[in-house]
């Protein structure tokens, strides 16, 4: 064999037969990726559809009409008609007597107490607040829609079946013969649920609200953003822009890469020790909470501006050294401005991160049973991830489409912040 056969150039297959196979892998190819983003969306939808299929429920409660007698020696005993006085009256017992009246044939004890867990055990408050709005009212009968009870709410909703065995369902045939008879009369109607979005948490579910769980996110929120975004992104414009590139930021990038991976109930034990245990700082308070998140969430910060600040092409920089700006001038007015649309990629990422997490405010403290609605970051406060896990963990069948509903709600509050962020990457982006 000569050297010129043995060096020959090899020429490729352009057959035909050689390109159509190319063109089917092609198309393979690219139905495998239709068929990934499309198992993608419908495993998205099908979570999506399954929240909202359980949650949407419980938006809206069952409420009983009940004629109710404004018992003067009940309500201003001694003729006292003082705000601490009309506060303080039984009005669960004139519920109580509102029910024995509609049901007069109701005598023994076990019957009645039955009869009386058709209404929640709220509903006094509902009369002592129109007590309290216009006391000339005491004295009277008044018509007062109030809360169903938890079980009869399930049943009115079809979550409790009347078709099977009394033995295997919560509600027993004579309280649903109750509950009918009232319906029957136009005593019971379904209308929106203003309790779940204007309330605190509390043990019966038909008085549970998030508005409390909701406030407490805001605060935790909010003192995240304000302690990590400025602090992440000052960080990572001084390890990028003007540190020494030696051993000391090379020891600092690496820890801060690492921290990236930390478990997050690390921080929160940090929290726990350094936080409230060395500074005394309020248990359960979204302040601690906030300041813990924004620990977790600097890492990321930090790495993503490192990134978008490289992104920046080295012509920006080179252009305004030539027409003499100082190097604190090139970042903030021409490096900083164009790389903020990364930047704020990477703060929607940290913070969602840190919007979800709940086990290092566990360890704080956070998963306190909380009832009165925060209106500070020094309050007591859960927040909507913790509240999702107590009502989870909670036996009553009403707290299941709770559980869902506070879903719904912490998936909207994300979907808000994830638009406010686009909103402000959108409204910095230029393109070179």
């Amino acid at each position: 064999m000569s050297d010129a056969n043995a060096t020959a150039i090899r020429r490729p297959d352009l057959s035909e037969k050689r390109i159509r196979r190319r063109y089917a892998a092609e198309r393979r190819f690219r139905f495998y990726g239709m068929l990934a983003v499309g198992l993608a969306i419908a495993m998205l939808a099908v979570l999506l559809i399954s929240i909202c299929g359980r949650g949407y429920s419980a938006f809206y409660r069952t409420e009983i009409a009940l004629d109710v007698v404004l018992d003067p020696a009940v309500i201003t005993p001694e003729g006292r008609n003082d705000a601490d006085t009309l506060a303080a009256a039984d009005y669960q017992g004139l519920v109580k007597e509102s029910l024995k009246t509609a049901f007069p044939d109701v005598t023994s004890r076990g019957e009645r107490k039955n009869l009386y867990a058709l209404v929640s055990n709220g509903a006094g408050d509902t009369i002592r607040q129109a007590v309290l709005a216009d006391p000339a009212i005491v004295g009277g009968t008044q018509r007062f829609w109030v809360a169903a009870a938890d079980d009869i709410d399930m049943l009115n909703k079809g979550f409790i079946k009347r078709d099977v065995a009394e033995a295997e369902r919560v509600v027993p045939d004579k309280q649903i013969a109750w509950f009918d008879a009232l319906a029957g009369k136009g005593q019971v109607h379904s209308t929106l649920n203003t309790t779940f979005l204007s309330a605190g948490d509390s043990r019966e579910p038909e008085q549970a609200g998030i508005l409390g769980a909701l406030m407490g996110t805001i605060f935790t929120m909010l003192v995240t953003v304000l302690l990590a975004l400025p602090l992440g992104v000052m960080s990572a414009i001084y390890l990028e822009e003007f540190a020494p590139k030696n051993r000391l930021t090379e020891i600092i990038e690496v820890n801060i890469n690492n921290l990236a991976a930390v478990p997050s109930i690390v921080f929160g034990l940090l929290g726990l020790a350094v936080l409230l245990g060395v500074f005394g700082l309020p248990r359960s308070a979204p302040l601690v909470g906030g300041m813990v998140l924004a620990l977790m969430t600097l890492p990321t910060i930090i790495i993503a501006t490192r990134a978008a600040l490289k992104a920046v092409p080295p012509s920006i920089r080179e252009a305004a050294y030539g027409i003499g700006a100082s190097s604190l001038q090139v970042v903030t007015h021409h490096v900083l401005p164009l790389a903020t649309p990364g930047i704020m990629t990477g703060a929607i990422i940290g913070l969602a991160r840190a919007l979800g997490e709940s086990a290092p405010l566990l360890m704080i403290g956070m998963v306190a049973f909380i009832v009165d609605v925060p209106h500070g970051p020094n309050d007591p406060a859960t927040v909507l991830p913790v509240q999702i896990y107590l009502w989870a963990d909670s036996p009553e069948r009403a707290f299941v489409e709770k559980t869902s509903a506070g879903i719904m709600v912490l998936l909207a509050f994300l979907i808000s912040m994830n638009a406010i962020a686009i909103f402000v990457r959108r409204r910095f982006e230029r393109r070179w």
